[in-house]
């Protein structure tokens, strides 16, 4: 007898908390969830470079008829506060540090459009941000593709709108983080000390990934196991040794297999041109999210990297999401509450500077 799949939609049984047991013992912050911003996908339209999006265009039909059914069920969920502030309430969440949807980077766009695309998308956050200041902070994007540009936004975001951090892609129009030309950006991001958070936006290269949902299951952790390499070898951690780096999808699959590049740096030259330390030691600096989806997995992370160094997210409202942030954790034998309480929430305020209210007892 094949797996049976639930129906669309459908909660898992067990999984989805109340708020008699989400809410009140722990502070959270989620540091992965997205809103969309429907103007800025108008202002793309017809525009074939601003939204070639790999996870659609590597799919096949099946896929992306699903993705299509998904899109329609969880537009509210990307759109409407009042519906997404039910559902922070019913996952326990007291913040969400929101960004942009993944595919809202634009950094195929022209710099101009890309820049009139990112700000309708800041300004939109920046409005969620206005009306519940107790319950969102934001992490904004600027146009990478055109870096004089991407640095104006920086500042825009941190001195106008008050954001706490930008959300990047994993690559630039299929152009690596390595690549000189943005050092300027990521100077002014550690400048600025605003927090990064990665998000993949689909394997560039991902033709055998058409079935079975690939270009997503394995593709968005590939994705950000490429970038984070080039963020090492190609010495970015090393010029920026204060950037605050968090990498979504529990940073893809390189924190599990790390020993190799420490083998490569050794073995051969041309992977040590561009680091002063072993690669693992930038490894080490960077923050992981919590959607791992085992608890073995979890606990790796805050064995080899340390509490401090995860957060939690749910990556809302995707269907590749976590509905139960908190029972994860706190179902997590291998951690104790003061692991528990700085991955729920202490993390993300230490990197973000949100003040963590009184509980009483």
């Amino acid at each position: 007898m094949l797996f049976k799949c639930l129906p669309p939609g459908a909660e898992i049984p067990g999984r989805f908390p109340g708020p008699a047991h989400a809410r009140g013992k722990w502070f959270t912050v989620d540091i992965h969830c997205h809103v969309l911003t429907p103007k800025a996908a108008e202002m793309v339209r017809g525009h074939a470079a601003a939204t070639r999006h790999p996870r659609e265009e590597y799919a096949n039909e099946r896929t992306r008829q699903v993705n299509r059914e998904q899109a329609e069920r969880t537009r509210i969920q990307f759109t409407s506060v009042e519906k997404r502030l039910a559902d922070m309430d019913r996952m326990g969440i007291d913040i969400q540090a929101i960004s942009p949807s993944p595919n809202q980077t634009y950094y195929g766009a022209d710099p101009e459009l890309g820049i009139a695309t990112a700000r309708v998308v800041n300004d939109n956050l920046a409005d969620i941000v206005g009306r519940h200041p107790d319950r969102f902070a934001a992490l904004g994007t600027v146009p990478f593709q055109a870096p004089d540009l991407a640095v104006a936004g920086l500042d825009r975001i941190h001195k106008s709108l008050g954001f706490r951090g930008i959300e990047i892609a994993t690559n630039v129009a299929g152009e690596d983080f390595s690549a000189e030309r943005f050092g300027k950006i990521f100077a002014r991001i550690e400048e600025l000390g605003l927090l990064v958070f990665m998000h993949p936006t689909g394997f560039p290269e991902a033709r055998r990934f058409a079935d079975h949902y690939l270009v997503n299951v394995i593709g968005n952790p590939l994705d950000s196991t490429v970038a984070v390499h080039h963020l090492i070898f190609g010495g970015v951690l090393h010029d920026h040794p204060n950037l605050k780096l968090v990498i979504a999808h529990g940073g893809g699959y390189l924190p599990a297999y790390s020993g190799r590049i420490d083998h490569a740096a050794e073995a051969r030259p041309d992977c040590c041109e561009k680091i002063g330390r072993m690669p693992t030691t930038y490894l080490k600096r960077l923050y992981f999210d919590t959607i791992v989806f085992t608890h073995h997995q979890l606990e790796y992370l805050v064995e080899q990297y340390g509490a401090d160094h995860v957060l939690v997210g749910t990556d809302y409202p995707a269907d590749m999401g976590e509905i139960d942030p908190i029972g994860f954790i706190e179902s997590a034998r291998g951690l104790d509450d003061n692991e528990r309480r700085a991955i729920l929430g202490g993390n993300a305020a230490r990197l973000l500077n949100i003040e963590i209210p009184r509980r009483p007892l």
